[in-house]
């Protein structure tokens, strides 16, 4: 059987910096994987200095999903835009713009999903918690779309324009980029003496999500340059000086090797902790192929036979659209 693990992010640039070296490290094992973009990020700031230049801003749409493109090669993912407009990150007390991602109905805006679900058929759906991960909108309308769709998907008489119905078999939330995280190699980097970017860091950073446990954390270490070249194709975003980039990736390394998660749901028996997203699916361990680059959980059986599906099911996924 062949395992499928379908992405959900906001915007470009946040598949490579929450989860892409999971990203890459099932890519590499032959696993499909296609990165969901709900937006464009049309209305994102220019986070580089080196890009903050004339012709970029005018032109913002069209780079950020040229960057797309390139970081999903590099990833070795199959990707897709949802098609709805990025809203911005509206002052406090400030309503988000007509028309935007965050204002569309719910129910409409997880009909696009469930299509998409239905199409790839993935086994494993990652998104991000409640909270978004940090309270912009279209993170937290990233969330609410994805578990809709995760639950309508499976449905007949839920969306039957969007195809035959499929059941995703686990619904995990994102744990990386936590306090704990940050803590981690902020201590190890000081213990070495080097100095560390992580005390202006953990000095900004809200408190954890109450009740994410991290229930499985993706070995990946090997795959953190595949991460960071991915993060550095999103040249409007990423300051190669700067933030993240900054921190000693050997040290990462070794104090902290993996990619973190909560499974929020399941649709199969579980033992926790867990190793890997496909903990329950796997029939024969995974190798990585030549070249290149919980709360919530129940008991169940798997959503349908994989003979059976159209050879050309997938046809669409070959890149970004």
């Amino acid at each position: 059987m062949t395992l499928r693990l379908m992405s959900v992010h906001a915007h470009p640039d946040d598949e490579s910096s929450k989860g892409a070296a999971t990203l890459a490290k099932y890519a590499a094992e032959g696993v499909e994987v296609l990165v969901v973009t709900c937006t464009g990020g049309e209305r994102g700031d220019v986070l580089n200095p080196a890009m903050d230049r004339p012709g970029v801003r005018e032109n913002l749409a069209e780079i950020r999903r040229a960057e797309m493109a390139e970081a999903r090669r590099i990833l070795g993912v199959q990707q897709r835009f949802l098609g709805f407009v990025d809203s911005g990150l509206p002052a406090p007390g400030e309503p988000p713009p007509d028309g935007c991602f965050a204002l569309w109905p719910l129910e409409e805006a997880a009909g696009r999903l469930v299509a998409l679900i239905r199409e790839f058929r993935p086994h494993v759906v990652v998104t991000y918690d409640e909270t978004g991960g940090y309270p912009h909108p279209d993170h937290i309308r990233t969330h609410e779309v994805t578990v809709a769709a995760f639950d309508a998907a499976g449905q007949a008489d839920r969306h039957p324009e969007a195809g035959p119905p499929w059941r995703p078999l686990k619904l995990y939330y994102q744990g990386g980029l936590s306090r704990a995280w940050f803590q981690t190699l902020h201590d190890a980097m000081t213990a070495r003496g080097l100095d560390s970017a992580m005390g202006a860091v953990l000095d900004e950073l809200p408190a954890e999500p109450a009740g994410l446990e991290i229930t499985t954390r993706v070995p990946c270490a090997e795959y953190f340059a595949t991460r960071d070249r991915a993060l550095l194709a999103h040249a409007t975003q990423i300051d190669p000086h700067a933030g993240f980039m900054l921190h000693d990736r050997d040290i990462e390394r070794q104090v902290w090797p993996t990619e973190d998660y909560h499974l929020a749901r399941s649709h199969l028996p579980v033992t926790l902790p867990e190793d890997d997203l496909f903990a329950g699916l796997r029939t024969e361990p995974q190798t990585p192929q030549a070249s290149g680059a919980g709360s919530g959980a129940g008991a169940g059986a798997g959503a349908g036979a994989e003979s059976g599906r159209a050879g050309s099911t997938r046809a669409g996924f070959t890149g970004a659209s």
